[in-house]
Parts: structure tokens; sequence; C-alpha cells
């Protein structure tokens, strides 16, 4: 998650928000961090189990018990798994144990057996793979995908039983205040997988489902406290794996959401630090710049590089030191863990360009060897189209060694385009042709997740004034733009607001609470505008989904003309599709005969959301505020 608040743009170019400088008088790492709590008698061991069959044979694994490095290993016999050695940190709670599990291992459960000031033995299981071969899980997402986003607090509550956790810092709901819990979960999702398909949406992305034990604004997701476990509010671990599985019986793939550069502060790490070179340490606390052209500026500062990759996101999500190759290791073998555990399809790397540059090529790379069919893409919320491409697959040559290997990230840059585009009364179609003019510099651009808004930034419907006619046009844009759709929860029903604070653009979707007054998952319930913009985007979105050419076929634009931005999305077996956006309040005719390499061969047209027939091709008389997708036709 990255707040708008700390991305103000200026003349576009992402400027860094106003922050404390190195010698700010703000709290020490020492003073944020509070009092460790009582060190369980437990022995905690990461990852909580892992699998043979794995392409890398080496296994980390991260013990944690009161004095554990005191202690000597031994390993009963394992056929196939040899001890290599234990590492002592910094910490006397934690031991590091180096494991080689050769090809031919065998599930079954690791006798380890530790001898200090007293016997503990664990039994550490190794389980079977279920990914590969298993043709549902892992599916990765393609062009012909598109994406529904939501937050699973604010969606659906459908198990008022993990509406009350009482060991958990926040452990009731309040749906009174916009910053606590409201008690939506995994449930409440599973609920409305029919509403989702009559949309279309084929991928369900979430913000993050693991563990968010803050205090605060722990609805969100952003704050990660223990790596290994969902957020108990939204359900449990195995509810979790089963979610996934549901999804995917239902023709639904899931995107999880990570974070891979910063933590929350009550994360057992955190509280009880296994080193001090584990995080991001500054004598008195240090946030980000927030610039991300530090890291490709040839006259940068190794300062200003510094701030931007080891300053904290913020006072309660400490900057993780991915440099450090332990902390490097414990996070790639986390994230290897839950795709092989519940066999999902994507992630989304939240705030991608703040880790360390040689740690994410690491990251990416060891993921992809494991599970080739995984998908990943990363929020870079930066300020030109070279920079997006940056961090993504591209032309470029290597920045002091950095060559991204993400193969997608969020389109930020039409995203800003369609805003432009529609927003006030003068029409400026031109920053849509724009904002392709630049695909050349991604190896492929196609991969790239095109979106109208999210729940960092002010609600697309507020943005362009609530002009419903706008709205249809940005709906159609999205819908037959190159790349992967990603829908914001109720943007299908012309939900609203400004993001100011974060907490207006994050409200419940009606009807997925008991006593909601309105209840728009049913068609019944969406009256008026509402019902008209879900019947038009569930009118697309379904299209797209059944004439793959406009989810998959090549795409030619032509200049704008007089307010007017024309593309045409098409393939070899002679399938054609027209959208046509004229962005004036008035009528215009559009010269047809521009696009005879198109349109030659066609006779006539078909208007996808209305059926109306378009019978002459060589001049157009389109409606203002109006837009069209076109089947041509012989």
């Amino acid at each position: 998650m990255i707040s708008a608040r700390f991305l103000p743009l200026l003349a576009g170019t992402l400027l860094a928000a106003a922050a404390p400088s190195v010698a700010a008088t703000t709290p020490t790492v020492t003073e944020l961090v509070a009092p460790a709590a009582k060190a369980a008698s437990a022995t905690r061991i990461d990852p909580t189990f892992w699998w043979v069959g794995m392409k890398n044979p080496k296994l980390q694994l991260l013990v944690h018990s009161p004095g554990i490095a005191d202690s000597k290993l031994n390993m009963a016999a394992y056929p196939g798994v040899t001890l290599e050695g234990t590492q002592k940190l910094e910490s006397p709670n934690y031991l590091l144990v180096n494991l080689t599990i050769a090809p031919d291992a065998k599930p079954g459960k690791l006798k380890l057996e530790f001898k200090g000031a007293k016997k503990t033995t664990v039994a550490y299981e190794l389980r079977q793979r279920t990914t590969p071969g298993d043709k549902q899980k892992v599916q990765g997402l393609n062009q012909q995908d598109f994406i529904y986003f939501l937050m699973p607090d604010r969606f659906s509550n459908g198990d008022s039983k993990n509406d009350y956790i009482p060991d958990m810092r926040a452990p009731k709901v309040a749906r009174d205040s916009m910053y606590s819990r409201h008690g939506g979960d995994l449930k409440g999702i599973e609920n409305h997988f029919d509403y989702l398909k009559s949309m279309g949406a084929t991928a369900i992305w979430m913000t993050p489902v693991v563990e968010n034990d803050m205090p605060k604004a722990s609805y969100h997701g952003y704050a990660l406290t223990d790596y290994y476990n969902t957020d108990r509010r939204y359900g449990t671990l195995e509810e979790y794996r089963q979610f996934v599985d549901k999804a995917h019986r239902n023709g639904l793939k899931v995107v999880h959401d990570v974070v891979l550069n910063h933590m929350g502060s009550k994360n057992y790490l955190f509280l009880d630090q296994p080193a001090k070179d584990w995080f991001n340490q500054w004598p008195q606390f240090t946030r980000s710049n927030y610039n991300s052209l530090a890291l490709n500026d040839p006259y940068a500062s190794e300062l200003d590089r510094k701030l931007y990759n080891r300053g904290w996101f913020d006072t309660t999500m400490p900057d993780v030191n991915q440099s450090n190759p332990l902390v490097a290791t414990y996070l790639i073998q986390n994230f290897l863990w839950w795709v092989e555990y519940t066999g999902l399809d994507a992630y989304r790397i939240d705030t991608y360009p703040y880790s360390d540059p040689k740690f994410l090529m690491q990251w990416g790379q060891a993921l992809t060897d494991e599970f080739p069919n995984l998908f990943m893409f990363g929020e870079a919320w930066v300020g030109s189209t070279a920079q997006q491409a940056f961090f993504a697959r591209n032309i470029f040559q290597p920045v002091d060694g950095f060559k991204s290997n993400l193969e997608s990230v969020f389109d930020f840059q039409s995203q800003g385009a369609i805003h432009d585009a529609l927003r006030g009364d003068q029409p400026n179609m031109n920053r849509l042709y724009e904002a392709l003019q630049g695909d050349w510099m991604y190896q492929d651009a196609t991969r790239n997740v095109t979106f109208l808004d999210n729940h960092d930034m002010s609600r697309f419907y507020s943005v362009i004034g609530e002009d419903f006619a706008k709205y249809k046009m940005g709906v159609a844009w999205l819908l037959t733009m190159r790349g992967i759709p990603q829908l914001y929860y109720g943007t299908e029903v012309l939900m609203k607001n400004f993001s100011n604070p974060d907490g207006k653009v994050r409200e419940d979707f009606p009807g997925g609470f008991a006593g909601d007054k309105t209840n728009y998952f049913t068609a019944a319930g969406r009256t008026g505008q509402a019902g008209e913009a879900f019947t038009y985007l569930s009118t697309l979105a379904n299209y797209r989904k059944t004439h793959p050419v406009v989810a998959t076929g090549k795409l030619m634009q032509f200049i704008p003309q007089d307010g007017v931005y024309t593309y045409f999305r098409y393939n070899d077996q002679g399938q054609t599709v027209m959208v046509m956006l004229n962005g004036n309040k008035d009528e215009k005719t559009v010269d047809g005969t521009r696009f005879a390499e198109r349109t030659g061969g066609f006779t006539s047209g078909t208007e996808v959301a209305t059926g109306a027939t378009l019978s002459d091709l060589k001049s157009f008389k389109i409606p203002g505020r109006t837009a069209w997708v076109v089947e041509m036709k012989k």
C-alpha cells in the first residue's frame, strides 16, 4: 500500500514528500520498539513446514525460543536430508539451522533435538508438493483475465464468529470508525463468488490476508506481524487454503498481496530482533524520501539512494534489510511457502521499488524457478513511463547491476491519462495516445495491469465529477485497452469519494453487512444508475471474456483529432473491434476513411453495449461524451 499523501506529483515528476531529515529530532529505533513481549516457552520454526521435491535443495530454518542459541542440535538420521550446520545470531533467542534436502527425500517428520539448559525436541514436517501437475493451482494471469480488487474487511462479513478475537490488539469490529475493523472476511467473499462471475471477473485480488496484529488501522493489512499466518479475523490458515481451492473450482484465480520491504512493528521478529542488521537501522527515525529517481539517476547522491531504499515507510513499518543474505533467504522461502501451500496464482507486490534492487532480482528468479506459471506484478507508483518501465522487464541496460525480472507493473501512466482525459470540460484525449507511445520500452507492455483507481487514491467516479457518460467512457477504455484490467470494488456500482483521508475510499460495500439498507449484490438492490453502471460494465467485461480479440488482439491507435480518440483491437483471423471515444460535450463527425487500413473489407459494425448498427464506415457521427465499442462485420 502506498498512500497518495506520500506521493505529491508536480510537473509530472515524483517528488519527495515532506519528510524529516536524518538528523530530525524524532524517536530513535530503540524507542519505537515496544518492550518485547514475554518470550513464548514454545519453540517456533520458520518456515513452519516445508516440502520435498523443491528445485532448490537448500532450506534455512529460523528457530526462535528463549536461550535457543546455546543449544546443541542433534538431528535423527533421515534418508535424503543432511544437516549442514547451525548458526548463531546476535540474539540468544534464535538459531539458524541449515539443511539440504535431496531430490529423492520422502515426506515425513525430521526429529530435531535441541540440548541446552533444557532439552527440546521438535518434529519438523516435510510434505509432498501438490502444485506440480495440478492445473488448477498456480495458473498465473494473462491478458484474458479481469481482476476484481477488494479489501476483505470492507467487502462482506460472512462469518460473525471471527468478529471478536480477544487475544489480538484490535479484537473487536467497529463499523462506525473508518480506521477500525468492520468485520469483512474470506467467507463473505466466498458468498459472492457468483456476483463476481456475473460481472465477468476472472481473478480476485485482496489486500493482504496475512496477520496484521497492530493496535491501529490493522484493517488494510500492509503492516504484517506474522509471515506464516493469516489474520484470524478473516479466517484461519486452513480456511484461506480452502478459499483458494474454492475460488479455483468457481473459475476464479487468486492474487495474493505481499509486502517485501517492511513489516509491522508488532511482528515478533522486530519485538525480539534476531540481529540489528535484520533491519535498516538509523540513529533516529528516518523516513524514505519516497523518490525512486535516485535509483537510476547517473548523478544521484548515495544519501538520496540510501534514504529511498533504507528509510522507513512509516513509524510503525520497520524497513527490512534485504541486503543481509539471511534475511533475503527468510523472505524468499516465505513467499515460496505461500504459493506451494495454497496454490495461489499471482503475487501483487506492494511498494515494489522500495526494496533492495539486487534482492528483487534474486527474489523474482527464485520464485520463477520453482513456479514458472506464477504471475507477479508490482506497484511502481512513479512519475514517468521510463521510470515505470525501469521496474518491469524492459529493453534497458543494467543500472548498477539491476535488471528487473518483474513481468508486469501497474500502469499508473495510463491511469493518470484516463483521469486527465475525462476530468473537467476540455477533453485531453491526446493523453491516452501518449500513454501508450512509450510501450516500446517494455519487453511486453501487454502484461501491464491497467486500472481506473485503487484504495490509495480518489475514486474514479468522483474524479470525473460524477458524470455517468464519462464513467462509461472510462469503463470502455479499461475493458478494451491492452493489458490486464483491474477494477476496484464498488466502481461497478458507482461508489464514490475523495481520498482525504484514505478511509473515505475504503468504505463498506453496500449489502455486505448485516443491517445494510442497500444491497448492491442483488439485481433488485441495484436501482437507478448503480444498476445501469453494473449492466454496462458487465456487458463489456463478459464480451471481452468471450471475444479474445479484445483482450489478446493486436492494438493500433490513431492520433486523436478534434477530441476523438480511436483505436482498434484485431487479430490474424480477421476479427476486429473498433473503440471510439468522444471526449467533447457535442456530437462530432469523424472521417472514417482515416481508418481504412483497419476497416477495409468490412461493411458495417455493431456497437456491443447497445446493439446499434453502424452501416456507414466512411463517416461516423458520434454523440458527445460517448464511447463506442464496435464489432466490425463483413
